[in-house]
């Protein structure tokens, strides 16, 4: 049950934020911007995923994990159904809104899921969780184009935001099971903020973020920008570009399951983190060898090996923050780490889009981030931890 729950909330909440990459297509025309401009959205999500996750461990402590997963998912129903304005300023505050209900999910699920894995399991029980965001991302995919195509984008963001709702209402029984242990002077603050963030100079859980700064980056430049570079580059269909995407999500369900079964058993998590890196930041080069004349199935083979590395590292990760931090402060923990991975998420689009105003393309801004996932896993690998 505690996996359950937590993983029907991961896909939900990353279903509202990643059907704004499926649609850009169609909704950046529409707004009068050019597709490539949802990364700004995405940037602006992130920046209120920042503010959620670091805040997110006081109000789990004050209010209970599943409390907390519920007033996410009626954020990001909000966020929604302010983008279907098609107002622009009021599109971007709906971006905030989704971010602010996406941050503290995270460490909500980690509350519940330490107490609840096997510690010999827990990092193959957080991947498993996780693959909650790429399976919300991979049905954003597949679903979305559908409903832009047969209902408009914006009925198609008020659908998803009525299905967040849903969730939030369905999943109020679990409260009694693992909302108990609640603190009610628990302090959310700017100066409990600034405190949970000290959590990081841990040098253990500072290389942690630092990692997470980088893969954040290459993850969602992946999933932002993947349906964009087919429909320009390769002149795919949106429906076909979705359902490419869908494929790198889906590996990259099963590259977070293998991965974390591999940290558990068979590595150690810092060498698994390590190893995906490297992948990734292969991946990303390997843009550079993309062209019109690829046949369609190579690029799903393509994006189902850079979903699995770029995406796929997310429970390892989570895994190893709740090993390193303070038993009593792990969502706290969780939260601080994950300010750092979301402001890697908040850089990069507009980076990305820096690129390519510089006329290096998809393929070279690909390539230009892959380049320092490479370098964060050699570090992983070979550096003498602390």
């Amino acid at each position: 049950m505690p996996v359950a729950v937590t993983f029907a909330v991961q896909a939900l909440v990353a279903m509202a934020v990643y059907s704004a990459p499926v649609m850009a297509p169609v909704a950046g025309p529409a707004l009068g911007v050019p597709p490539a401009y949802v990364g700004y959205y995405i940037a602006v999500v992130y920046a209120g995923s920042m503010i959620g996750s670091v805040t997110g461990g006081g109000w789990v402590a004050r209010f209970g994990a599943i409390r907390v997963s519920q007033i996410g998912l009626a954020l990001c129903m909000a966020g929604l159904a302010l983008g279907a304005s098609a107002f622009i300023p009021l599109v971007l505050l709906g971006g905030l809104c989704v971010g602010l209900g996406y941050g503290p999910t995270t460490p909500a699920s980690s509350h519940i899921l330490v107490r609840a894995a096997p510690a010999r399991l827990i990092a193959m029980v957080f991947s498993l969780k996780q693959t909650g965001v790429p399976a919300g991302a991979a049905i954003a995919g597949a679903v979305v184009p559908l409903l832009v195509l047969n209902a408009g984008w914006q009925n198609a963001a008020i659908a998803i935001g009525v299905a967040c709702l849903a969730l939030a209402l369905a999943i109020e029984p679990a409260r009694a099971r693992f909302d108990h242990d609640l603190d009610p002077g628990a302090r959310v603050s700017a100066a409990s903020m600034f405190a949970t963030l000290g959590l990081v100079k841990n040098p253990r859980l500072a290389e942690m973020a630092v990692a997470s700064f980088i893969y954040g980056g290459a993850q969602i430049t992946l999933v932002t920008y993947l349906v964009t570079f087919l429909t320009e580059t390769f002149a795919m269909s949106l429906v076909l570009a979705g359902l490419v995407m869908s494929v790198s999500q889906l590996a990259s369900v099963a590259g977070r399951i293998a991965w974390g079964v591999v940290a558990d058993r068979v590595l150690s998590p810092r060498t698994t983190l390590g190893l995906l890196g490297i992948g990734m930041g292969i991946s990303g080069l390997a843009t550079l060898a993309a062209s019109p004349a690829w046949p369609t199935w190579l690029l799903f083979v393509f994006a189902a090996v850079f979903g699995s590395t770029a995406v796929g590292w997310n429970g390892v990760y989570l895994a190893e923050v709740a090993r390193l931090a303070p038993r009593d402060r792990i969502s706290q923990a969780t939260g601080a780490c994950l300010f750092f991975t979301f402001l890697g998420v908040v850089c990069s689009p507009p980076l990305f889009n820096f690129a390519l105003a510089l006329g290096l393309g998809y393929a070279g801004a690909y390539a230009a981030f892959g380049v320092p996932g490479l370098l964060a896993g050699a570090w992983l690998l070979f550096a003498r931890p602390e």
